[in-house]
C-alpha cells in the first residue's frame, strides 16, 4: 500500500469539513474521488499534501504517519508540505497555479528545486509528453492558454519525480477537445509508472480511466469500489452522472 487515509477529521475553525474519512491508494493505481462540489475533496488533497493539518486520524505513507509524534510534550508535529513532496508526493492544485511572470522552461525547473541531480531527462518527458510545451518554452506562463497552463501544472508536477501524484479537477474551466487529451496524458503518465489522486468534477471521464474510485458527500465517504462498477451504480449514475 502506498498510501493510505485513517479515519481523518479535519476541520476550518468551528466547521467540519471531512468526518472521519479512510481510503488507500495502491502502487500503480489511478484512483478517483468525486463528489459534489463543497464535499471536502480538496480539503483531503491539501491534508495529504501537508497544507492543511487534520484535527483527528493519521495520513500514512508507506506505512509511516506522516505526522510526527516528539518531545515529552506529547504534541505533534507535522511534517511540512516541502518534505512530503520530497518524501514522493507531488500536488496539482485546483485552478493551476503556474508561477505568470516565468517561462515555461523557469516553471518546470521550478518543479525540481529540491533535486540535485540532473533533471535533463526529466525536461525531455515533460516536452515528449506535452509538445505544446517544448514549442512555447520561451514563453512566459501566464500568456498561455488555460489547457497550457494545465499541461505546464501537471509537468511542473513530475519534474520531482513523485511517486504519487495529486491532481485537483484537471478538467475545470477547460473546452471538452482539451480535457480528453489531458485525459489520456494522465493515463499515459500512470502507464509510465506514477501513481494517480484524482479528484474530477467529470465524474463520468474520472470513472472511465480509474481503476478505483471513492464518493466523498458532505466530508463522508459513502461508497467505494471498482471505477466501473461505480459507473454502472443507480445511485451514482443519479447524483454525479446525469441520470
Amino acid at each position: 500500500m502506498l498510501l493510505s487515509v485513517d479515519s481523518l477529521d479535519v476541520s476550518y475553525g468551528a466547521i467540519k469539513a471531512l468526518h472521519g474519512v479512510s481510503l488507500h491508494i495502491d502502487r500503480g493505481e489511478i484512483v478517483t474521488l468525486i463528489g459534489a462540489n463543497g464535499a471536502g475533496k480538496t480539503t483531503l488533497l491539501r491534508t495529504i499534501s501537508g497544507l492543511l493539518r487534520p484535527t483527528k486520524g493519521c495520513v500514512k505513507w508507506h506505512g509511516e504517519c506522516l505526522p510526527k509524534q516528539v518531545g515529552k510534550d506529547g504534541d505533534i508535529h507535522y511534517r511540512p508540505a516541502h518534505e512530503i513532496v520530497r518524501l514522493g508526493v507531488s500536488h496539482v492544485p485546483e485552478g493551476r497555479q503556474v508561477f505568470a511572470s516565468l517561462t515555461v522552461l523557469e516553471n518546470l525547473r521550478l518543479g525540481a528545486y529540491q533535486r540535485t541531480d540532473d533533471i535533463t531527462a526529466d525536461l525531455d518527458r515533460c516536452f515528449t509528453l506535452f509538445p505544446v510545451l517544448a514549442e512555447r518554452r520561451s514563453q512566459r506562463s501566464g500568456t498561455l492558454s488555460g489547457g497550457e497552463q494545465q499541461m505546464l501544472a501537471i509537468g511542473r508536477a513530475l519534474m520531482q519525480k513523485p511517486q504519487l501524484l495529486l491532481l485537483d479537477e484537471p478538467s475545470l474551466g477547460l473546452a471538452p477537445l482539451v480535457v480528453r487529451k489531458i485525459f489520456q496524458i494522465i493515463r499515459e503518465i500512470n502507464e509510465q509508472g506514477t501513481t494517480i489522486f484524482l479528484v474530477e468534477q467529470n465524474a463520468h471521464l474520472a470513472l472511465t480511466i480509474a481503476h478505483r474510485a471513492y464518493v466523498l458527500q458532505t466530508g463522508r465517504v459513502i461508497k467505494s469500489d471498482k471505477a466501473q462498477t461505480l459507473l454502472n451504480d443507480p445511485e451514482v449514475k443519479e447524483a454525479y452522472l446525469g441520470g
